[in-house]
């Protein structure tokens, strides 16, 4: 008798993104086994450490066992996995994770009996408060489209958005921009006077606690900051003077680049 082979979540690309997600997924108790390919056999020494998923360095053998391919490599390295892939003669639903890539270039490169998805992961997914964008191409079942969405939503909430938004949520959602602000708004407290510990809790209030009580409850932002900020005190002084510096037109230069630079990830790929 035949024996059934069974398949399970494959990711190919043992990267930080990788360790984030296989983070979030045991922390979440997703206890089936995770194959990880990768050249680097210390990253998946690491991994198996860590997290106890089986490492394989043959990446023909990672993908015959796949019954979800998790594609997490950098985006001018997509191409070249792909190739090297080869031919798949069975059906499979593969999430690309790499940023800028659209479904059609994908598809193109790698199409039908494999069925394509691509999501977009928070590295804060390891903590189970990710965020992640997801979108499928037309052909993918309705019961494929559950599963991908069930897998991500084991690490925080989904969102199904257009392709067309992607780059957009892309630059808009990653958690670089809480930190980044974190460091920035310690390291001037700490210029003001502030031992380090101290700037850094009184930086993460202003930032994590503040927009958490927002989340949290029903009131508009704009009450709230009309509440945090009255008119002719510290608070008020403090943004209108970020304001006149250019706050929001640096956010909005950085958000375009952002966007410039997916547009070149779409153009590079081969």
């Amino acid at each position: 008798m035949k024996r059934t082979r069974v398949r399970v979540l494959v990711f190919l690309g043992g990267g930080r993104i990788t360790g984030a997600l296989v983070a979030g997924l045991r922390r979440a108790g997703y206890n089936k086994p995770i194959v990880v390919h990768d050249r680097h056999p210390h990253k998946l020494r690491q991994l198996e450490r860590e997290y106890g998923v089986k490492g394989e360095a043959n990446l023909h053998r990672a993908v015959e066992q796949a019954r979800l391919l998790i594609i997490a490599v950098r985006p001018d390295s997509v191409g070249e996995l792909l190739g090297a892939m080869g031919r798949i003669d069975r059906s499979l639903t593969a999430v690309s994770l790499a940023a800028g890539v659209p479904l059609a270039k994908l598809r193109a490169r790698l199409g039908p009996p494999v069925r394509w998805a691509r999501a977009m992961p928070s590295p804060v997914c390891r903590s189970g408060r990710g965020l992640t964008a997801l979108t499928f191409e037309l052909g993918l079942s309705r019961s494929a489209r559950r599963e991908v969405n069930d897998l991500f939503a084991r690490v925080g909430p989904v969102l199904e958005i257009p392709e067309t938004k992607f780059d957009a949520f892309t630059v808009s959602y990653s958690c670089s921009h809480g930190f980044h602000a974190l460091a920035a708004l310690a390291s001037e407290a700490e210029k003001l006077g502030l031992d380090r510990k101290t700037a850094l809790t009184a930086a993460a209030h202003a930032l994590a606690d503040g927009i958490l009580a927002w989340r949290e409850g029903n009131i508009p932002l704009h009450r709230l900051l009309h509440e945090a900020s009255t008119p002719g005190g510290i608070a008020a002084k403090v943004m209108s003077s970020m304001s006149k510096a250019g706050y929001e037109r640096a956010v909005e230069r950085g958000l375009r680049a952002g966007m410039a630079r997916a547009r070149k990830n779409a153009k590079r790929f081969a």
